[in-house]
C-alpha cells in the first residue's frame, strides 16, 4: 500500500486554488474541454493577456495598501466533494488596517494581531460567497505553519466558545461545530437581539439578516405544505440546510420560550433583522415609492 504524502496533498490543494486552476476548471466544465485542451487554451491566454496585466499593475491598477485577493472555495460547495470539482471565486480582503494593527502588533505581539483579524477576514470571504480554510490563512494571509494558525483557532474557541468562525470546516460541519447558520438561528429563538447575535457571531448584519430571512421563508413554506426539497428549489438552498431549519422548527413546538420569538419572527416578516444602515434607509425609500 502506497504511503501517503501530506505535504505534496498539502501543495496540490494550494495549487487548485491559483487563477490558472479556476481558468482551466471553467473552460474544462463551461465549454466541455478536455485537460489538454484547456492547457493549450491556458497558454494562449498567457501569451496575449498576460503582458498587458502586468502593464497595468506597473502603471498603479493595483489594491490599495493592507489588502490582499486571493481564491477560495465558494461558500455553497458541499462537504466531502474534491477540491478540483469545486467552484472557486476571488475574495479580497483587508488584512492590515493601519495604525491600529500596528499598536496591537507593537503592544501585545503577532499572535494577538493574527487572532484579533482572523475572525473578521472569514466573514470577509463569506460576505463575497467564499469560505476561507486553515491552509488559506496559513500560507496565503499570514504566511505561518498551519499548525500555527490551529493553535490560533484554539486560542480564539478558548475564549469565546459559542463564536463559530466561518470556516470552510465549520461551516459544512467537516469539523465538531455546528454550522454558523443554524448557530444564528438558535440564537435568534432564543430571544437574543440583532446586536447580540452580531457580537457573538461576529458576522456582518446584512449576513445575518440574509439566514433569518431565509429561516422565515422555509417555515412559511412549510405552513403551506411544501416538502423540504421543494423548499430548496424555490430558494435556490441545500436540502441540507432546509432540513436543518425544518429540524429547529419542528423543536420550537416543544419549547414555549423558542415557540414565542418564533411568531416574532414571522410577524416581523424579516424587517425586523434589517442592519442599522438599512433600517436608516428604509423610511426614504417607502416615502419614495
Amino acid at each position: 500500500m502506497a504511503i501517503r504524502n501530506q505535504r505534496l496533498e498539502e501543495l496540490r490543494r494550494l495549487e487548485l486554488k491559483g487563477l490558472e486552476a479556476r481558468f482551466l476548471a471553467e473552460i474544462q466544465h463551461g465549454l466541455n474541454c478536455s485537460p489538454f485542451e484547456g492547457e493549450a487554451v491556458m497558454e494562449v491566454v498567457r501569451e496575449v493577456f498576460f503582458p498587458h496585466l502586468q502593464d497595468n499593475a506597473e502603471s498603479g491598477c493595483h489594491l490599495q495598501p493592507g489588502r490582499i485577493a486571493l481564491v477560495a472555495v465558494r461558500a455553497e460547495e458541499p462537504a466531502g466533494k474534491p477540491l478540483a470539482c469545486c467552484g472557486r471565486t476571488t475574495v479580497t480582503l483587508t488584512v492590515h488596517r493601519g495604525a491600529q494593527d500596528d499598536a496591537l502588533m507593537s503592544r501585545e505581539g503577532f499572535a494577538a494581531f493574527r487572532r484579533a483579524r482572523i475572525p473578521d477576514l472569514c466573514q470577509q470571504a463569506l460576505s463575497q460567497g467564499g469560505v476561507l480554510t486553515r491552509e488559506d490563512l496559513a500560507y496565503h494571509v499570514f504566511y505561518v505553519s498551519p499548525r500555527t494558525i490551529s493553535r490560533d483557532l484554539k486560542a480564539l474557541r478558548q475564549a469565546d466558545p459559542e463564536a463559530v468562525l466561518p470556516l470552510r470546516s465549520n461551516k459544512h460541519d467537516i469539523g465538531p461545530v455546528l454550522t454558523h447558520r443554524v448557530r444564528i438561528i438558535e440564537l435568534a429563538l432564543e430571544g437574543r437581539s440583532f446586536s447580540q447575535i452580531r457580537a457573538t457571531m461576529r458576522h456582518s448584519g446584512s449576513a445575518i439578516a440574509n439566514y433569518l430571512n431565509t429561516f422565515t421563508r422555509v417555515v412559511q413554506l412549510h405552513r403551506r405544505g411544501l416538502q423540504a426539497g421543494q423548499i430548496a428549489f424555490l430558494l435556490r438552498r441545500s436540502k441540507g440546510l432546509v432540513g436543518e431549519y425544518l429540524a429547529l422548527l419542528a423543536a420550537c413546538q416543544s419549547d414555549a420560550n423558542r415557540h414565542y420569538h418564533l411568531e416574532q419572527l414571522l410577524l416581523c416578516d424579516g424587517r425586523g433583522w434589517q442592519s442599522e444602515d438599512e433600517k436608516k434607509a428604509s423610511p426614504h425609500r417607502s416615502a419614495q415609492q
